[in-house]
């Protein structure tokens, strides 16, 4: 799963399959800003719930 490019920001996920949890990082202009925390199952996460993960970054603001 690579990074994703939106809006000038870069969202980079991070994973554990053993923990089932996950991060979205938040950077823009290379600067963190932000850790989007969720849980899955299975091997990796849904891409879906990534995206979904992104929108309600850019929702919050």
């Amino acid at each position: 799963m690579g990074a994703i490019e939106r809006n000038g920001h870069i969202f980079e996920v991070e994973y554990s399959v053993l923990l089932q949890k996950g991060g979205v990082h938040v950077y823009k202009d290379g600067e963190f800003l932000k850790e989007l925390e969720f849980t899955f199952s299975g091997n990796q996460p849904d891409p879906e719930q990534i995206e979904q993960l992104v929108n309600s970054y850019f929702e919050e603001r």
